[in-house]
């Protein structure tokens, strides 16, 4: 008589968190960053047609990195989440923390039950009246959720990428100052660029592309 093979719980998990941090970090980074101007969102990204950076509601933006075809599903459904909430009760209840929230409970929900984990790496984005409100939170692989207000790196950046903005972000950073922060933080390789805007002080949808340019 055979008996299955056991396989203790913590290996499972370690084995799981190992792959979707591998496929989450296999793609080009990206970077979001709070300014005087409002939050920056720029990532590599070599194509023209598979984006990175969205708008999900009239001051949210959403970015990602990882495997391309699990975060757009995320993008779609943080996009309905958004539209429904917002129509059942009022706009002003759509938030970034509680699109956050969703996220993390979709992501921990596949990290834990699905076959295969999500190879992801996801940031939400929230722009304010002023630049002390904007929020910023990161949602990893396995569903873990964080505010790193006021900036986050997602993805395989190059291991200076945290301190290089630790160091030199500031209150009061305007967007052309951040542009070559951004540009910094993730690294010497391609030019190709996806650059937008959550941007402070306009009335209704606050997200603005930059057509592909770093400031």
């Amino acid at each position: 008589m055979t008996y299955p093979l056991y396989v203790p719980p913590e290996q499972i998990i370690k084995d799981r968190a190992d792959f979707a941090r591998r496929g989450a970090q296999r793609g080009l980074p990206a970077v979001v960053i709070s300014t005087a101007d409002g939050v920056l969102l720029a990532a590599r990204n070599a194509s023209r047609a598979l984006h990175k950076l969205s708008e999900i509601y009239d001051k949210i933006a959403f970015a990602a990195v990882g495997k391309w075809s699990e975060f757009e599903a995320l993008r779609v459904a943080g996009i309905r989440y958004a539209d429904l909430r917002g129509y059942a009760y009022d706009r002003a209840d759509v938030t970034g923390r509680g699109l956050a929230g969703a996220y993390a409970q979709t992501i921990a929900a596949a990290f834990t039950g699905d076959p295969k984990p999500l190879e992801v790496d996801v940031a939400v984005a929230q722009v304010g009246e002023r630049q002390a409100d904007d929020a910023v939170f990161h949602i990893t692989f396995d569903g873990a959720v964080s505010d790193e207000s006021p900036w986050a790196v997602l993805g395989g950046a190059p291991s200076g990428a945290r301190q290089t903005l630790a160091e030199n972000w500031r209150p009061g950073l305007t967007l052309a100052e951040a542009g070559p922060l951004a540009r910094a933080a993730l690294g010497e390789g391609t030019n190709a660029f996806e650059v937008a805007l959550l941007r402070r002080g306009v009335a209704g949808r606050a997200f603005e592309s930059l057509l592909g340019a770093l400031p």
